[in-house]
């Protein structure tokens, strides 16, 4: 069997993602005719079918299923390699940390400040994104590493924790949940998150609820509100603002509630909710000095904010 080639790649995954050779042709840039001919010269060349196509539907093959995610990895790591190759040779070569801003636990800082004075040290500069976007963007090569809220999809990264805390309800302060100091899982039914996904189900991993707006379940604000569909919500202040006026709920972790105190915002813990961890991510096999003091000055600030945590809770 030959080996396999980019353009076989890419043209398949786009057929497998829309499973519809039109829209996929369209989305290439390509006639269907030629897509069509080079899904099945690529059936042919692995001697499998990767299709099952109706008048009506295409559907994967379980043979399909497998090659899409092989071949994503492929064509990540083949982006990865040239935008890294790139990012070597530059003239000034940097560290790039891919983040959510505001979401550090309050260690970047220092993590930064110490950084600095390592002498494998590299300037760092970051990579902003939404939520669940900083792995992939390590591995498509967008960045060297990255600060990432757990669960997150791992594939391709070695990881380290560096700080874990509770979650907290975002609600509006007006509201009648907001009187109680503290809640379940089961009394946020009804209630929607910013992507649109149920909040008594928890934060959806990766994105942790917050990518896509949504309203409540039952399309209405809380009493005390009136308020339209949501709009599309990517930042902070805009997601704020549709928690104070009722139409969502929303999970942060306790460090940024303590940097965005708001009186028309209840912070409320959830009993039944796991905490957040944040962690840093990395390629594996990297071999960077730089990246590997990084990685080293990060983790001993994260266990040096863990330790007066940890004698706290045992004094308690």
């Amino acid at each position: 069997m030959n080996e396999l080639e980019t353009r076989q790649l890419r043209y398949f995954v786009a057929v497998a993602e829309e499973l519809h050779f039109g829209r996929a042709a369209r989305r290439l840039g390509i006639a269907q005719p030629p897509l069509t001919r080079a899904i099945r010269d690529l059936e042919r060349q692995l001697g499998v079918q990767l299709f099952i196509r109706t008048t009506r539907q295409v559907t994967l093959t379980p043979a399909g299923e497998i090659l899409l995610g092989e071949a994503k990895v492929a064509l990540d790591a083949v982006r990865a390699a040239a935008r890294r190759a790139q990012h070597a040779g530059a003239p000034r070569p940097t560290l790039r940390l891919a983040l959510k801003a505001d979401i550090d636990g309050g260690l970047l800082p220092q993590i930064l400040a110490a950084y600095a004075q390592q002498e494998a040290a590299l300037p760092v500069s970051m990579v902003l994104g939404r939520f669940g976007e900083q792995a992939q963007a390590v591995r498509d090569g967008r960045a060297d590493a990255a600060l990432v809220l757990s669960p997150f999809d791992g594939r391709g990264l070695d990881s380290e924790p560096l700080l874990t805390e509770p979650l907290l309800l975002a609600i509006a302060a007006d509201d009648p949940l907001a009187v109680r100091t503290s809640l379940r899982l089961a009394d946020l039914a009804g209630w929607r998150l910013p992507d649109g996904s149920p909040a008594d189900q928890g934060p959806v991993p990766g994105s942790h609820g917050v990518n896509r707006p949504g309203t409540r379940q039952d399309g209405q604000a809380s009493e005390a509100h009136s308020v339209g569909t949501a709009q599309d919500a990517p930042d902070l202040p805009q997601i704020f603002r549709l928690v104070e006026l009722g139409s969502i709920v929303c999970y942060f972790p306790a460090s940024l509630t303590r940097r965005y105190p708001r009186p028309e915002v209840a912070y409320r813990p959830v009993e039944d909710l796991a905490p957040a961890t944040l962690s840093l991510a990395w390629p594996q096999e990297s071999h960077s000095t730089a990246l590997a003091a990084f990685v080293r000055t990060a983790t001993e600030i994260g266990a040096a904010r863990a330790e007066p945590d940890t004698a706290q809770a045992a004094a308690t």
